[in-house]
């Protein structure tokens, strides 16, 4: 079914992020899993063609694009090179700018959204802890004001399974400053590196997405200015709660987009892939996997294109948000466990796409929320 999600404008910018990922990432995709990272060259270089600052405005070197469809275009394209891609460059240009926009001063905006925009400045945001991961409202990483009466606050703790965790220049820190007040006691924070005291740790040896730079991050008594603060005291809890469902349809959108593009390279496989005297796409069995997976496909993409619309709106619901974010993670990962099991034994080897997609996919019901809790979210808006 063709999709009217999309106008002219948007299919130019698909083809100039299309341009960009022939150019600069596929050739280099040995090095980055080697490296364990996207090079800061290629950062740099997706900041010089404007593909990083599509949420940050204009007058501080964005796009000001106002048009969440944007966004979709880059995940789908980002997500049809590969899901790490995905990952590193979404939190960095979709997840991370909004918080500095809508909760910055001015002062904040323009000292770090221009270098967000070029790919100088890389940024992260600091959720998870190794006590626990979806429990956000139970972190325990504190900040408490300095006794010299400076107005500082001294953070202590760590976050750990951070994209962009180890090469990040600038992370949003979620920190309990008042252990009275539950979720009103959090508060966040733009930590810098090169505060004494802040740790880039190791990057983490994934089971996935080898390409990209996941890692712990250390506070022990790191000193953080009042004017790191973002946003009120006591609001980062609900702050997060609603800039997660743009981080959750932006996860949705390159599920489905990764699923998709390994459905049609697997789809050309089978085709050419002969046994007992036939390509093994015609036969019945293999026949019947390839219409329920293309179904699966267009459904859920016609599920999300509302989505993004919606979105685009300013309409989007967490509710709905995290129906696409833990439908999305499944229909992917039924797609590609089938799209291995189409490649046979090759289908289990690291050289073959299917087999890379099928790992870096699994993650996706675990992070943005685990898809247990998408369901219970989806549960209580029934009145469960």
């Amino acid at each position: 079914m063709p999709r009217r999600l999309y106008s002219e404008e948007h299919e130019d910018f698909r083809a100039t992020v299309r341009e960009f990922v022939e150019r600069n990432l596929k050739p280099r995709v040995e090095e980055m899993i080697e490296l364990k990272s996207i090079p800061r060259d290629i950062w740099l270089e997706a900041g010089k063609q404007g593909l990083l600052g599509l949420d940050i405005p204009e007058e501080f070197g964005g796009a000001s694009a106002e048009d969440y469809r944007f966004n979709a275009v880059l995940a789908e394209e980002w997500a049809h090179f590969n899901a790490a891609a995905a990952a590193c460059f979404g939190i960095h240009a979709d997840v991370c700018p909004p918080y500095i926009v809508d909760l910055g001063t001015q002062e904040q905006k323009a000292r770090w959204l221009p270098g967000m925009a070029t790919g100088e400045l890389i940024c992260a945001i600091g959720m998870t802890e190794p006590s626990g991961g979806s429990d956000l409202a139970a972190l325990k990483t504190t900040a408490v004001r300095a006794d010299d009466g400076s107005g500082d606050w001294i953070i202590n703790g760590s976050k750990t399974f951070i994209t962009n965790g180890y090469q990040c220049d600038l992370v949003i820190v979620a920190a309990r400053t008042d252990a009275s007040k539950g979720p009103k006691g959090i508060t966040l924070f733009m930590v810098e590196r090169g505060m004494e005291g802040f740790v880039n740790g190791r990057k983490l040896d994934k089971v996935g997405q080898d390409e990209s730079d996941t890692a712990e991050l250390f506070f022990e008594n790191v000193r953080v200015p009042d004017t790191n603060r973002l946003g009120p005291e006591g609001m980062g809890f609900i702050a997060m709660m609603q800039r997660l469902p743009q981080e959750r349809i932006g996860a949705a959108v390159s599920n489905i987009a990764h699923a998709k593009q390994i459905f049609i390279e697997t789809l050309a496989y089978a085709k050419e892939r002969k046994a007992f005297g036939q390509a093994i796409g015609t036969f019945q069995y293999n026949k019947f996997k390839f219409a329920e997976m293309i179904t699966k496909l267009e459904v859920t993409e016609a599920y999300l294109d509302d989505c993004v619309v919606a979105h685009a709106e300013r309409k989007l619901s967490p509710i709905d948000a995290a129906k696409a974010k833990w439908w999305s993670a499944q229909v992917q990962s039924e797609v590609l466990d089938e799209c291995v099991q189409l490649h046979g034994g090759y289908g289990f080897m690291n050289e073959y796409r299917a087999a890379r997609a099928w790992r870096d996919a699994r993650v996706t019901k675990i992070w943005a929320g685990t898809n247990e809790i998408m369901k219970e979210l989806i549960g209580r808006d029934l009145g469960l």
